[in-house]
């Protein structure tokens, strides 16, 4: 039975802090374009408060949240429990792209590690509605490691290398919509 929640509490906000991973959903307006829904891990994840959580992007094959949020802002976040007791929880709220340089990248930034690589921009979220539901079905699994394979992978390349690799990959959306603070080649 899903639960709506006024807030993130301190329950559930310790909930999830647990979860070694969690999902993204966006999707543009037009009706023929492609709904995201990304899995994301490497602890890039914090809350600011009962109704604020910002998201560190690394870069990746794809840019889709941040052209979807551009365009429209709207962003779900979601996690389950594969261990423990079952629960799903959703974080549904208008997002908007934070880049270096931006208001807010400095103190958005510090709540995250600084060695890492390949940091592409940071996704804010203004939290609107919190739901819980029961995770029945999501199957227990056990959590062997995070990858390390993007951040080597962002480390060989280097910050001109990823520079050039945003430019090339990430300034569009496979719908074809512009990603903020990038341009295509």
């Amino acid at each position: 039975m899903a639960k709506v929640h006024p807030n993130i509490t301190t329950e559930l906000a310790n909930w999830i802090g647990d979860q070694p991973m969690f999902f993204m959903a966006s999707a543009p307006l037009a009706e023929d374009s492609h709904i995201n829904l990304s899995p994301r891990g490497l602890d890039s994840f914090r809350i600011l408060n009962e109704h604020e959580t910002i998201i560190l992007d690394l870069t990746g094959s794809g840019n889709e949240t941040a052209a979807h949020l551009a365009q429209n802002g709207r962003l779900t976040i979601m996690f389950c429990a594969f261990s423990g007791a079952p629960q799903i929880l959703r974080l549904y709220g208008q997002g908007r792209v934070i880049r270096p340089g931006d208001e807010n990248w400095s103190e958005f930034r510090s709540h995250f590690a600084n060695e890492r690589p390949g940091v592409r921009q940071i996704f804010h979220q203004q939290v609107n509605r919190v739901q819980t539901s029961c995770g029945f079905g999501v199957p227990l699994m056990e959590l062997e490691s995070q990858r390390d394979l993007l951040t080597n992978w962002a480390s060989r390349r280097g910050e001109d290398g990823i520079q050039e690799y945003q430019q090339d990959k990430n300034a569009t959306s496979i719908d074809g919509l512009p990603a903020p603070g990038l341009s295509a080649k």
